[in-house]
């Protein structure tokens, strides 16, 4: 019996053997790394772990035939192509602090007919925290920055009637324009800003805001030389729009922006003199202590601008058809916040209080209160009738901790800062320091004070093409707002 069964017993271990192969073949070997037969494609399994629920990841995936794709969550991605995969992933916002991934960067091979494989660990990162890295020094005056679209140059106004270019980190000497015979710094007045127009590419178009000779103030369009994209054109003037401005030497607004509906808006102040005694802010039949808003698409000398749908006063015999909104003392900044639809306006107060406001980008007719209320207080008076006007989100206290007059900024849409995605930052002329607050239904919330000091009197804020901001000083110095 002994030899029946071992002869007998090799068959069915063959059997046995070749039934485990197959097997084993049909499972791929037991690893990924062997293509299924005739494919041509692979995948990439991206793991995307450590984001808390409702934040989303960063994480971009690029490859052979100028593939990308961006990632927010755990994804496979299929049908690539054979080759090299690099996997960039960056930090995200959450709260006021921020996610950092891990790696930053990864390189990963796809192979037909299998599935790679990579992960990305987000984990918190240290606090944000923020300092100023000087770009430009030995300005007069700098009183706002800006740049056209997809513009990588900065273009700094100087009060005294120049506007400088610094390009490629470096401040060109030749002024892109100089008006210093046309104006004078007495008082508050000068060229205090300007504004590319959003087709600034194709037509060369510029606005300035500066006061005359005479004190009054002067809306105008200028133009790029044909020839020199560094220098305008002398010779192309057009007066946009000329505003008395009698009596007094303060209060001009000034700031020159185009809103998101491609309208030129312009902030103007009140007219001067302690308390706005002719009322002008109050008053629609003037356009002092407003924000006002043109079209200038189609300029001429004939018809320099025109009203645009929604103003509205339009066509009412109690205001004038420039007015958006009313009730403002010195507007000196204000800025839209395109992503959110918002508009935000640093008003500057008279004695007491410090105001930012905000409202809807599209909402027309607001009154902000000025001269029957200063900040969320009746002024000069025990009480008043606040109906239907427009509440500051915050204020401060003009006479403390140094403080005496608002310069307002902008909202952070820029990319080096992740976490300050969203947030209003502000400062005041004399306190010199940076603050921002977050604002969602209706209120502000989250006012940081970031530390920033000895930096001198605050100007201005300005933003460049990027979204990036700076803050300008009073020691003619311009510095960006970095990482610390």
């Amino acid at each position: 019996m002994r030899p029946f069964l071992h002869r007998s017993a090799r068959p069915w271990l063959a059997l046995l053997l070749a039934c485990c192969l197959a097997l084993l073949a049909a499972c791929g070997g037991g690893g990924d790394d062997d293509p299924a037969p005739g494919s041509t494609t692979g995948s990439l399994a991206v793991s995307i772990g450590g984001l808390p629920a409702g934040v989303a990841g960063a994480v971009t995936v690029t490859g052979p035939a100028s593939y990308s794709k961006t990632l927010t969550a755990t994804t496979t991605l299929t049908s690539l192509a054979p080759g090299a995969y690099t996997i960039n992933a960056t930090s995200v916002a959450q709260g006021t602090g921020s996610l950092a991934p891990t790696p930053v960067t990864q390189q990963v091979q796809v192979n037909a007919g299998t599935t790679a494989s990579a992960s990305v660990l987000y984990a918190a990162a240290a606090p944000l925290a923020l300092r100023l890295q000087e770009v430009a020094s030995g300005l007069s005056a700098p009183l706002f920055l800006t740049a056209p679209p997809g513009d990588s140059r900065l273009f700094i106004v100087e009060r005294p009637g120049r506007i400088r270019v610094v390009q490629n980190g470096n401040l060109l000497a030749t002024p892109f324009l100089d008006i210093s015979t046309l104006t004078t710094t007495s008082g508050e007045r000068g060229l205090l800003s300007m504004a590319f127009h959003p087709q600034y590419a194709s037509n060369g178009y510029f606005f300035i805001y500066y006061t005359n000779l005479a004190g009054d103030i002067v809306i105008e369009r200028r133009q790029v030389s044909a020839g020199n994209a560094n220098v305008a054109d002398p010779l192309s003037a057009l007066t946009i729009l000329t505003i008395a401005h009698p009596t007094f030497s303060n209060h001009y607004g000034g700031l020159l922006s185009f809103g998101p509906d491609g309208y030129l808006y312009a902030g103007t102040g009140d007219g001067g003199g302690g308390g706005d005694p002719p009322r002008n802010a109050q008053n629609t039949n003037v356009l002092l202590g407003k924000l006002l808003r043109l079209d200038v698409n189609a300029s001429t000398v004939a018809q320099p601008y025109a009203i645009p749908p929604g103003n509205p006063f339009t066509g009412t015999a109690g205001g004038r058809g420039e007015i958006w909104a009313y009730g403002l003392r010195n507007p000196w900044r204000y800025a839209f916040d395109v992503p959110a639809q918002l508009l935000y306006i640093a008003d500057v107060g008279q004695a007491n209080w410090e105001e930012v406001d905000v409202r809807p980008v599209g909402q027309a007719g607001n009154n902000y209160g000025w001269n029957i209320m200063e900040g969320a207080h009746c002024y000069n008076s025990a009480s008043c009738n606040q109906a239907g006007l427009v509440l500051p989100v915050i204020e401060y206290d003009t006479g403390s901790a140094g403080n005496c007059s608002i310069t307002g900024g902008y909202v952070y849409r820029g990319t080096a800062l992740p976490e300050l995605a969203g947030q209003y930052l502000y400062s005041d002329y004399c306190g010199g320091w940076l603050k921002s607050f977050s604002y969602s239904n209706g209120a502000a919330s989250a006012v940081t004070d970031w530390g920033i000091t000895n930096v001198g009197n605050i100007l201005s804020f300005g933003q460049d093409a990027q979204n990036e901001l700076y803050m300008l000083s009073g020691t003619g110095k311009v510095y960006r707002i970095v990482r610390k």
